[in-house]
């Protein structure tokens, strides 16, 4: 994670300071990119704990194309709450808790028609699907791209998408270690990478879940098709950190990083859309403490 404490750091260092949507303030820059070798070990952040059960559960959420923040709820992660309130989802005709066409809403029902009471049919594109079963049929393709922006929906949503677009890339592992989505020993001949752009990036808060997230992703979408894992790449529009998450950041890069944990999963799921929570673990993880920052709204 050493890339991601380097760019945290330039963008304090050397960011542009700029007004936001929130009124709080930012520092940062525009245009940066990531790269983390998934065969090295899982990429979930040493120097601060990061809250593994809301990564896990949402990224569940997005998979199963779920928009209800209730379902969240249930399992415990409130980090969608402040989008989720009466007032947020009344400004958009829905009741309380239903937040739209979010992110697994994209994902799975691409288009769909709304009808007069603020919900969706089930006749929009499944794109993560599609994605999955061309990974299979023609792993070399080069449209293996999952959109969460929908420019008409974009605006009926309190939260429009951040990270807004990603990309799968199967190559030849050239690595000679080759471990599977699970993270066995055996060595794949081929392998599945992604690139995440994301138009907007809070440094501090957001990204540590984001990269987690998608190298999740990666690992089950690999397992799901039988291939390896290689790199994640993550490119960012506006890289950014809050006016009030400086003495947090300040705090997080005087601490040493620790060794990357491993991911498991469990073995016997080969469809992506069939793994639960219990399908998913990670070993050998020791963070230092989390550090708690105000959340901009």
């Amino acid at each position: 994670m050493l890339a991601y404490l380097e760019l945290l750091r330039r963008v304090r260092d050397t960011g542009e300071r700029r007004q936001d949507r929130t009124g709080t303030g930012t520092t940062g820059i525009f245009g940066a990119q990531l790269r983390f070798d998934l065969r090295a070990g899982f990429p979930l952040l040493t120097t601060k704990k990061v809250h593994l059960r809301s990564i896990v559960q949402e990224l569940l959420w997005f998979i199963a194309g779920r928009t209800d923040n209730g379902w969240l709820r249930e399992r415990g992660v409130t980090i969608w709450d402040e989008w989720a309130t009466a007032e947020q989802c009344a400004r958009f005709g829905r009741a309380a808790g239903d937040l739209g066409p979010v992110y697994g809403h994209q994902w799975r029902n691409f288009g769909a028609t709304r009808r007069a009471d603020g919900s969706y049919a089930a006749d929009g594109f499944d794109q993560l699907a599609a994605v999955v079963e061309t990974i299979k049929k023609d792993p070399f393709s080069r449209r293996l791209i999952v959109s969460g922006w929908n420019p008409r929906e974009a605006g009926e949503v309190a939260l429009p998408p951040c990270h807004t677009l990603f990309q799968f890339h199967v190559s030849e592992d050239r690595s000679g270690t080759g471990a599977t989505g699970g993270g066995a020993a055996s060595a794949p001949r081929r392998v599945l990478n992604c690139q995440l752009y994301q138009r907007s990036a809070d440094l501090f808060l957001g990204v540590p879940f984001n990269i987690a997230s998608y190298a999740l992703l990666t690992h089950m979408v690999a397992q799901a098709t039988g291939l390896g894992v290689g790199d994640f790449v993550h490119t960012f529009g506006d890289a950014h950190i809050y006016a009030n998450h400086f003495e947090q950041v300040a705090l997080q890069l005087s601490r040493e990083p620790r060794p990357l944990p491993v991911l498991r999963l469990n073995p016997a799921v080969s469809d992506l859309f069939a793994f639960r929570y219990e399908d998913i673990s990670v070993e050998n993880y020791d963070p230092h403490p989390a550090i708690k920052a105000p959340v901009a709204v």
